[in-house]
């Protein structure tokens, strides 16, 4: 009893400065054997500790060391709370998208790739879409020399196969996916998860490649800044960009809410000097908030809400009225988004709930025509989506602890799509239920098994479909990370983004019909990966190899079927043979001392159908996917991040690929099939931040070109008759930038 006096007791929680826990944080005295590991909660307590003076020293994954002094009397209790601040690279953060409840990244049985306002900011991303490229296994592509659409390619698989999510919901719809990465702008996103692989067992159909999670930005503490953008194209086009945030929390911390707004103004390009556009004309204005509400100690309410006001158009004459040009697509959008959740959790924090809506509506008019053609039309696009999701953590199951999802929702969309004289109609209804029950099993502390089930109704499949998924985490040490997964997918036999754009094609227009026959695709998807990170107080470095394996069943193809009565080219939607996508992504990730940060990814990979497809009546058909390379990667390098003077230097390679290019420009008589070159794109940034000392207010300036050695498409079609879809490579040529931002930050 006489020892037990003489020594005492540390306990307290580790947070970060945010005040959010950092589990697994390492605890020590230096010099001596006494110390311990942060729970999940981030509580720690070392007992039995000698009295005396000591130095405390805290370390976390992610998180800069924080060391202190304490002194210790005999048969006495500490309590303390260290605030960890984050460092330049964190390899460890809150993710939610993997399991759909907050979990740290390495502890999550789902790899998750987390897109950070950091990575938008070094690369000079003023766009989502701009962002989306500095990921592995991501590509973001243009699809039209018109209008610029954009789709998402994930795994090697198409825009359709990927789930974009804004604040966890699947509002982001079809028509969305058509423009809308580039209308959401970068100042409005806290951070974008990327679950790579199947998901559909969590969010419904259309998940098959992978989903991608938009945060909106959450108010920390009060703070406000306003930025600006101006870029040059080439020499020839401005591109003006105005961004500000206002964050406003109360005192007591209970309440708080996150404004945003953007103005853009982009004058078209003409890359090849035949009058007609390869850049549209853009004008776009968005404005949000997302606030949240403690209602009490174990209850919080969150709201969101935007909008976004767009004005594009392209092609030539564009001082006059679309329908007065050679060629032109005009679209005018009209979106407003929005959304609440609550969260409940009991006093025990064993059980919790949510309760969720959300929703959007888009008014869009649209004009596609040659020669003044009456190519007008309008569309009506809304989705009301709502549900709940309950929660239950068990701390004592079969030896290990293990959280129980359960929940259910229902998504309702409405499209209709209309231009009367091309006789062009999508007037669609679809309807989703889901219900779904998830085990997140913590066998050991080396072990994690994560598996579930959802069962879909879709108005358009006449049966129920069961996505099951499993997944499993083992955890060599605490460097070391082999995760494991299975899930099964579908999509839905309905009307995608692509079928909402009329292209150009042939000296008339081309519009694609979906077979009255078709039916739903499913799909098999296999992930294997090994996770390695190592955190010291002078560096931080890993690397990712992660393999993937995807077999479609029924999968969606387009076949040219001729023209119709107006002489337009006709595109069908149609069931093929299956296909198999099948590769590996290597990740790196290198921060030394603060000095430079590295990180790059390259995937490799095969996407063959077993059958050839006959995209044109004219060319043999062939089994490799079109316009999907086989090799594609990104890097980001930057030096001093952490100092007020940055460099950043970033790239996007996009190896060679088949792109489909169909007759009726000039000196393209016959449909063929065309192999692009190897692309790199290279970006440079200089950023220098100071403070203005009599207001305390930070200002930063910043310069930099975009797309260094101008690695732009040269053989674009020229004139009226050009296929607009013949477009590949960087969405820009050679631009330079510069800009400023002030404020808090």
């Amino acid at each position: 009893m006489a020892a037990w006096a003489q020594t005492a007791t540390i306990q307290g929680k580790v947070t970060s400065i945010d005040q959010k826990p950092v589990p697994f944080a390492t605890v020590m005295l230096k010099g001596t054997p006494f110390g311990t590991s942060s729970s999940l909660t981030g509580d720690f307590k070392v007992e039995k500790i000698t009295p005396g003076n000591y130095s405390l020293r805290v370390t976390g994954i992610g998180y800069k060391p924080h060391e202190q002094k304490v002194g210790i009397t005999a048969d006495s209790i500490l309590n303390i709370t260290i605030k960890l601040e984050e460092s330049a690279a964190s390899l460890n953060e809150v993710v939610v998208t993997g399991t759909r409840t907050s979990r740290r990244r390495l502890e999550s049985p789902v790899a998750v790739n987390v897109l950070d306002s950091k990575t938008f900011g070094l690369t000079q991303s003023t766009t989502l879409s701009e962002g989306l490229c500095f990921q592995p296994g991501l590509r973001v592509e243009t699809d039209c020399q018109t209008c610029n659409y954009t789709q998402l390619r994930m795994n090697g698989l198409g825009g359709a196969y990927s789930q974009v999510l804004i604040n966890s919901r699947p509002v982001f719809t079809s028509l969305m996916s058509l423009y809308g990465l580039e209308q959401i702008p970068a100042n409005m996103i806290d951070r974008v998860e990327i679950v790579r692989g199947g998901g559909s067992v969590l969010y419904g159909s259309s998940a098959i490649a992978g989903t991608v999670n938009i945060i909106t930005k959450e108010p920390q503490e009060s703070s406000y800044s306003i930025a600006t953008n101006s870029a040059v194209i080439e020499g020839q086009a401005w591109d003006h960009i105005l961004n500000a945030n206002l964050n406003v929390v109360s005192e007591n911390g209970k309440s708080g809410v996150s404004f945003f707004g953007a103005r853009r103004n982009k004058e078209a390009y003409d890359a090849n000097g035949d009058g007609f556009s390869e850049l549209a004309q853009l004008k776009n204005n968005s404005f949000g908030f997302n606030s949240f509400f403690k209602l009490n100690e174990r209850g919080k309410l969150e709201i969101n809400g935007w909008s976004i006001y767009e004005n594009r158009h392209g092609g030539n004459r564009l001082d006059k009225p679309a329908d007065q040009a050679d060629q032109s697509e005009y679209r005018l959008h009209h979106i407003l988004l929005g959304g609440f959740n609550y969260d409940h959790v009991s006093p025990n924090g064993k059980n919790s709930y949510s309760i969720y809506g959300s929703a959007q509506n888009t008014d869009r008019t649209h004009y596609t025509g040659i020669d003044g053609q009456n190519g007008w039309g309008t569309t009506d696009n809304h989705t009301i989506q709502g549900g709940f999701q309950y929660n239950y953590t068990s701390g004592n199951f079969l030896g290990g602890s293990n959280t129980f999802t359960f929940g259910a929702e229902h998504q309702y969309d409405y499209t209709f799509d209309e231009i009367e004289a091309y006789d062009y109609l999508i007037d669609q209804r679809t309807h989703l239920t889901g219900m779904f029950l998830q085990s997140d099993w913590n066998v050991t502390p080396a072990l994690t098994l994560l598996s579930g089930i959802r069962t879909n109704k879709h108005n358009y499949v006449d049966k129920l479909i069961l996505t099951p998924r499993l997944s499993a985490l083992y955890k060599l040490g605490t460097t070391t990370q082999l995760r494991a997964s299975y899930a099964l997918g579908f999509r839905a036999p309905q009307a995608f983004e692509a079928d909402m754009h009329i292209a150009f094609a042939g000296g008339g227009i081309s519009r694609i019909q979906i077979d009255p026959a078709l039916k739903e695709e499913t799909s098999n998807s296999y992930n294997l990966s090994l996770d390695f990170n190592k955190a010291n107080e002078a560096m931080i470095y890993g690397f990712t190899v992660d393999g993937f394996y995807n077999r479609l069943y029924n999968a969606f193809i387009l076949e040219k079927i001729g023209k119709d009565k107006l002489d337009n080219q006709l595109l069908l939607r149609k069931n093929g043979s299956n296909s198999t996508v099948k590769g590996i992504t290597l990740e790196s990730r290198l921060n030394c001392s603060q000095l430079f940060q590295l990180e790059a990814g390259v995937t490799f990979q095969n996407s063959k159908y077993d059958s050839p497809v006959a995209w044109s009546a004219s060319v043999t058909g062939t089994r490799n996917y079109l316009r999907t390379p086989n090799t594609y990667g990104y890097y980001v390098l930057s030096l001093l991040p952490q100092r007020s003077f940055t460099a950043a230097f970033s790239g996007v390679l996009t190896g060679p690929m088949q792109i489909p290019h169909f007759a009726g420009a000039p000196g393209v008589t016959e449909d063929e099939l065309t192999t692009s070159q190897t692309i790199w794109e290279n970006n440079l940034k200089l950023a220098y931040r100071f403070t203005l000392k009599s207001i305390q207010q930070d200002l930063q300036l910043h310069l930099g070109v975009q797309n260094i050695l101008n690695e732009y498409q040269q053989d674009f079609d020229i004139g009226k008759n050009r296929d607009s879809n013949y477009v590949y490579g960087p969405a820009r040529p050679r631009t330079f930038f510069l800009g400023m931002k002030f404020g808090l930050m």
